[in-house]
């Protein structure tokens, strides 16, 4: 249970980077590399790319900082 929460703030915290700074990797690499167009149409006031990009960021951020949490915890727990 813990490991979701441990995702879903990576995950949050790393949406709202992303929406302030859509060129972080690997989010816009990913986005290029699917050969789709830019585009300028708002979802809730955001450019839709922004949104794609900012929403793969924060899904690999978010799976990273849980398997690290993850492999903490069981190194921390005895044998």
């Amino acid at each position: 249970m813990r490991g979701a929460i441990v995702f879903l703030i990576a995950f949050f915290t790393m949406l709202a980077a992303s929406i302030a700074y859509p060129n972080m990797p690997p989010g816009r690499q990913i986005y290029d590399s699917l050969n789709v167009p830019d585009t300028d149409y708002l979802v809730l006031g955001i450019p839709a790319t922004t949104l794609i990009i900012a929403v793969f960021n924060a899904v690999i951020y978010g799976i990273t900082a849980w398997i690290i949490y993850t492999i903490a915890e069981k190194a921390r727990k005895p044998v």
